[in-house]
């Protein structure tokens, strides 16, 4: 497998495969670029990496200064937010571009906080992410310490509330543009993070809308946990690549 990684401004890339369908991955909360491969996610899909299926773009999180940064106000962690979303599109997404090639639909994956990442940065630019891959995420930040008033900042980033309002062009739009897969287990920790409750909601809200998405339940013995997600992702990912 070839693996290198690049350091671009303030976070580090983290690249594993030489061709394939790009897939950019979001660590879980505060995780750095090499998450994945420590916790074997990119090992369980080797085969896929091996055959030049798939190529992973593993980033850094910023949380601990953004959505993490409990002692400030929920839209001042927002506005933080934008700030690493900028990085994403200003500097990952054109490496991304020049070592994959400009005409490769760059997929976005993640779990737990990571999969929150993966859905938001996909609704707000799905012309560059056209899929995104979902595991155990909470997508509602408002329920994440929050304190202080909400502004644009807050509402453009948390998928439950612009998601139920979308409608018109922009809705017609992303129906056609985008594709998203939201998977959760009901085991042990599914329910403290939110991931259980936020995870089917969404489903409705995305049902309700027409947008097109897959919703997958997996059983009581599925905790909120990396051998979980090395399991969802190897079930998953070969249908993308």
């Amino acid at each position: 497998m070839r693996h290198y990684s690049v350091h671009l401004d303030h976070g580090t890339v983290a690249v594993y495969g030489h061709w394939g369908r790009p897939l950019l991955v979001f660590p879980t909360e505060k995780g750095d670029a090499w998450e994945w491969a420590r916790n074997g996610m990119v090992a369980e899909v080797d085969s896929l990496i091996e055959a030049g299926r798939v190529k992973l773009y593993c980033v850094d999180s910023f949380d601990a200064g953004t959505w993490s940064a409990h002692h400030l106000p929920l839209e001042e962690r927002a506005r933080n937010h934008e700030a690493y979303e900028s990085w994403i599109l200003d500097r990952v997404v054109p490496h991304i571009r020049e070592d994959s090639g400009h005409e490769a639909e760059i997929a976005t994956a993640g779990c737990s906080l990571g999969a929150y990442h993966a859905l938001n940065v996909a609704f707000r630019r799905a012309d560059l992410f056209p899929l995104a891959l979902c595991f155990s995420g909470n997508y509602d930040p408002g329920t994440w310490n929050a304190w202080g008033e909400r502004g644009n900042a807050v509402y453009f980033n948390n998928p439950t509330d612009y998601v139920a309002h979308l409608h018109g062009d922009h809705l017609d739009w992303l129906r056609a543009q985008l594709s998203i897969l939201l998977v959760c287990g009901q085991g042990r920790w599914e329910d403290t993070t939110g991931a259980l409750a936020s995870t089917p909601h969404l489903a409705r809200l995305l049902r309700d809308k027409g947008i097109p998405h897959e919703l997958d339940m997996w059983g009581v013995d599925t905790p909120h946990d990396w051998p979980s997600w090395r399991a969802q992702l190897i079930k998953h990912l070969p249908r993308f690549c």
